[in-house]
Order: C-alpha cells, then structure tokens, then sequence
C-alpha cells in the first residue's frame, strides 16, 4: 500500500479527495451562480464608481503620452538593474536589492525571499511592478479629487491581491508544506474554503479566527456585573466595583454600534473596563442591541435620546448622583458630542467632563474610508437598506477588512486555504468577525450629513430631537485620544473636530492604529504616546510641539481624570436591582447565529 509524505495512504487520500470534489462540485456552483449575478449587476450599475474613474484615468494617460513613455522607460531600467543584480547573485556576490519590503511586510518575511534566487528576484520583481503602477496611477494630472482617491485604493487592492505571497507555486512556505504533507494541506485549505463558503451562505466569509476558543462571559467580557437597564436600543452594565473607595462621579461609556462593546472587556489582561475599575471609577457600559427590520426607523435622533441621554439618566440614578463623566468611542464619540450640544442648549451640566476616544467631530478628510462614501454609492446604500430595513454587518466588516487586505484578508487566504491550517485562536480578531447591523434610516442620516455634508461643525446644520446642535456651546473639559495610524478615524481629523469644541481640551496621540492603539495597557508596555499642553492651530504644529512619552496613554488619560474628580470618593457602589449578569443578553446575538 503506498503512502504519501505524511503517512496517509493513496487510497484515503483519494477517498478525501473524491469526498471534497463531490463537496466542491455542490458548493462552488451555487457560489459561482451567486458571483456571477452579483457581478453583473455590479458591472451593470457601476455602484462603486470604479469604472468611471479609471475611465478618467485611462483619458489623462492617453491625452500625455510623454509621461506614459517616461513611466515605462523607468520601469525597464529597473527591471534592468533587477536582471543585472540577480546575475550577479547567481555568481556568488551580495549585491544590494533593487527593491525592498516596505518595513513591517510580512509577506515576505520568510527567510526564502531572500536566500533563494528565483524566489529573490519573484520578489523584487513584484515590488518593481507595484512601485511602477501605483507611481504611474498616482501621478497623472487633473482627474477629480474623488476619482483619484478610488483608482489609489482600488489600485493598491489590485497590487495586493497579486503578491507571489498570495499563490501556492510562488510562495515558498507554501511549496515545503505541500512537499512535507504529499499536498494534503491544499486538500484541507479547499476543506477551509468551503467551510468559510457554506458559513456565509454563498458569500465568501473568512475565517480569522477559532470563534469555538470564546465563549462571552467565560473567556472574554468577563468583568464582573449587572445589566441595571434596558430598552429597545440598549441594555447598561453596572461592573462590580474592586477598590473599597470610589469617585463620586461615575463613569459611562458609549461604545460604537458599529461593533460590539467588549472590545473594551477582551480579557483580563488588556480590559480598559476592568482597569478602569481597579483605578477606583464606578463604571456602566452601554451594550448596544443588534438591530434588525423592527428597527429600520430608529434614528439618529433616536439614538440620541434613547441611547446616549437615557443611558445617562440610568447610571445617575443606579450611582445616585447628579453629574457623571462620559466616554465616546468613534461613532460613540460622535454622538456624545451631539448629545453635549444638545444638553448645552438645554441649560444641563450633568456632564461634568468628556473622552473621546479616536472620535470624528468633523468629516472633512475621513480617511481611506472617504472612497466607499460619495452621492451615488450612498443612494445604491440606502436601496439595499430599504429593502430589508439595515445594514447588514458583514458589508460594513468586508468595507473596513480591506483597509487592511494584506493582514485582514491575505494573510487568511495564505494561512486557511494554501497552508490548510486552522486560523489561531485570538480574541480581538474573534470581537472584529463579530459584526453588527446598522438600522436604515439612522445610517442613512449618519452617511449624509456627517461624512457627504459635514454639518455637525457647522453651529445649527444638524437638528436632534428638535434642538440644533452647535460644538462650540459645549465648555465640558474633554479629552481627545487619538492614534497615529488610525485609517478609520484619521487623527488629524480628529483633531480639527476637537478645536470645534468650546471648552478646555487635552489632545493626546498614541500609537498604533484605531483598535490596537486604544486597547493598549500599561502592563503590556507598548508602542508609546504623544501629548502637548497647547492647541496649535494646526495638527502639524500640534505634533511640532509634543513630546513623547513610553507605554501607554491610559495612565496619562487617569490623571487627568483625577484633576477632573478631585479626591471626592463615596464607599463602592454594589450594582442592584439587577435584570441579569454581565455581559448580557443583547451583546449574545452573534452574525449567522440564531
């Protein structure tokens, strides 16, 4: 009986093989049919506008034909210098590289890439071709400021997803593994795929992580505490106190409903909830429902009033106390500033001081995510959403995985299906494959005047509940957090719209991006922060003047807070008339689970 590499014979593997191909047979046409049609009404509609603008960009080339000959001419002499420098290798000598990894790639970090000839110069020869068409594509003249943004990032998608590192017989991990296992890790990474197909029902979903590992409430958002209210939109968790003293004035947190709240609460080790307790706040999260049809018509509007607002009325009355201090992540943040003008133009000071954590205030230049954002993709949105009432979560997550595609979703396709291995257990990545819906017609009111019209800077452009809202009334001290490789959030836009606001503001910039830079503990001494007493008046000048510190920006976040509370502490509050344990019910409705 003969036996391949690993020691499987050929007569199982050939029965695993004749089982996958039945399985592929079923699965792969119905993906295929759904492709296909998806494709073509894609095609048909243009709904991403990516075909007029490289219509744009394919006119501007032609009409200078001068720069199209020179940005050929310059990619021969590099592949030139490449075919030279690898001769030379090839003869024994150590010339140095015509083209580099950019620092941090890790695409190529297999020691292959370098040491091996042919793979060297497959490398080097890819670099080349990305340099030279994102080059050629970036520098043409006079197309319109959208088109010119949608051909950079469609562009870098096309580059990316042509990486040698993406293929099985250029990449040379995948190459030993397939030698090593007679090909079995091909058999299982088709396994892999088909899995990820089936699971989202015709739609490719990838797998980044062991989502059996987490449990919630056993191994992540394991702080102690109790849902102490709830509505239609949101239950509020009360978390156990830890210290025998804690500060009058309690602590709420409004997380974004774009995703889940326990991005705060992963684990012990890196809970912001958690340490934010131990520091002795008395903290109340808000967890967000996952929305469905039944709530297509809640609002903006609505999530002002029974969101932010009613949840600020419940963990005052569960503290009893009148004032409290407030978080706002992202979209959190943004709607917390609303809800501080409205409460301004009310004449009310239950806020006492404000954070907010990588929060756009203005929309001016909202990043990479400005590309999936103008009047026609917007219109395509609301048609979709109509239909059935929200957005689905897993079209936001696709949107925010490929700000990333070589980490989020090209280092999956590698390790899952050319690899054949099980993605790592990893408790951020199995909180960011938890997606969440988005009601119609609040998202339509968010996409519209915030991103299309940036209106919240303007004082009365945006009306809520019947109030205008103007940031510049808002004089509650506030803390601004933001991190220097934030796509979702860019933190020079942050930090125009924190000089929106009237009040006293402490703008700080950590490192890292928009998830890794916030949940970043000081025990686990990380990346490191930038803070600067003064407001310039420009970002620039801001970072010009700042001085960076090591670790993380939480411990400079609580002394600020404790200027803010003063040494005022009551005995610790026990959370009552509870409904049920934390993390409760409404965070439990997991995307593709009923």
């Amino acid at each position: 009986m003969g036996e391949s590499a690993d020691g499987v014979s050929r007569e199982q593997t050939a029965k695993v093989l004749h089982e996958v191909a039945e399985r592929s047979s079923r699965i792969l046409q119905e993906f295929g049919q759904k492709q296909l049609e998806s494709t073509i009404s894609s095609a048909v509609k243009d709904e991403l506008g990516i075909a007029k603008a490289y219509m744009d960009l394919y006119s501007r080339m032609l009409m200078d034909p001068s720069a199209l000959a020179a940005a050929s001419v310059n990619f021969w002499v590099d592949s030139m210098r490449l075919w030279q420098s690898s001769w030379l290798k090839m003869l024994g000598q150590e010339p140095a590289p015509v083209a580099r990894p950019a620092q941090g790639d890790a695409r190529f970090k297999d020691q292959e890439w370098s040491d091996n000839f042919l793979f060297d110069y497959i490398k080097q020869s890819y670099l080349i071709a990305a340099r030279h068409i994102q080059h050629a594509v970036a520098g043409v003249q006079g197309l319109p400021d959208d088109s010119q943004k949608k051909i950079a990032f469609f562009t870098r998608q096309y580059v990316d997803a042509l990486a040698p590192s993406n293929f099985a017989a250029t990449n040379p991990q995948v190459l030993r593994e397939t030698l090593a296992s007679g090909g079995q890790n091909l058999v299982k990474g088709l396994n892999n795929l088909l899995g990820d197909i089936e699971k989202g029902e015709g739609q490719l979903r990838i797998s980044m992580t062991d989502e059996t590992a987490f449990q919630l409430g056993k191994n992540v958002a394991t702080t102690p505490g109790k849902v102490v209210f709830q509505n239609a939109l949101l239950q509020l968790i009360q978390y156990q106190p830890s210290t025998a003293e804690v500060y009058r004035r309690p602590l709420l947190i409004i997380p974004p409903w774009i995703n889940k709240y326990y991005i705060l609460d992963l684990r012990d080790k890196n809970s912001f909830i958690k340490w934010a307790v131990d520091q002795g706040h008395t903290v109340f999260v808000v967890s967000w429902v996952n929305p469905d049809q039944q709530l297509a018509e809640k609002g903006f509007d609505d999530y002002l009033t029974e969101g932010a607002l009613a949840a600020m009325d419940a963990a005052m009355q569960a503290a009893g106390e009148e004032r409290l201090n407030v978080i706002g992540y992202c979209l959190g943040g943004t709607l917390l500033g609303c809800a501080l003008a409205y409460l301004a133009a009310k004449g009310d000071v239950r806020v006492a001081c404000a954070t907010f954590f990588v929060s756009l205030l203005d929309f001016s230049q909202p990043g990479e995510l400005g590309v999936f954002i103008d009047e026609a993709q917007v219109e395509n949105l609301e048609r979709r959403m109509n239909e059935r009432g929200y957005l689905e979560g897993s079209e936001m997550a696709s949107t925010f995985n490929m700000l990333r595609s070589n980490d989020l979703v090209w280092s999956f396709v590698i390790n899952n299906y050319l690899m054949g291995k099980d993605p790592f257990p990893f408790d951020l990545l199995y909180w960011n494959s938890d997606s969440t819906r988005m009601p119609a017609r609040m998202h339509s009111f968010y996409l519209r005047n915030m991103y299309l019209k940036n209106k919240l800077g303007v004082p009365g452009a945006v009306t809520l509940a019947g109030v205008p809202i103007d940031l510049s009334k808002v004089e509650v001290p506030a803390y601004f957090i933001s991190t220097v490789e934030d796509h979702i959030a860019p933190w020079k836009t942050t930090y125009k719209g924190a000089k929106y606001l009237g009040g006293e503001v402490r703008f700080v910039l950590g490192g890292s991006g928009h998830i890794a830079g916030i949940v970043n503990p000081p025990a686990a001494k990380k990346y490191h922060y930038w803070t600067n007493d003064a407001i310039a008046d420009t970002p620039e000048e801001w970072f010009e003047g700042a001085q960076q510190h090591p670790g993380s920006w939480w411990e400079d976040w609580q002394r600020w807070m404790e200027k803010q509370n003063g040494g005022d502490k009551v005995p610790a509050r026990i959370p009552s008339n509870a409904i049920e344990d934390a993390p409760g019910s409404y965070v439990m409705q997991r995307l593709g689970k009923k």
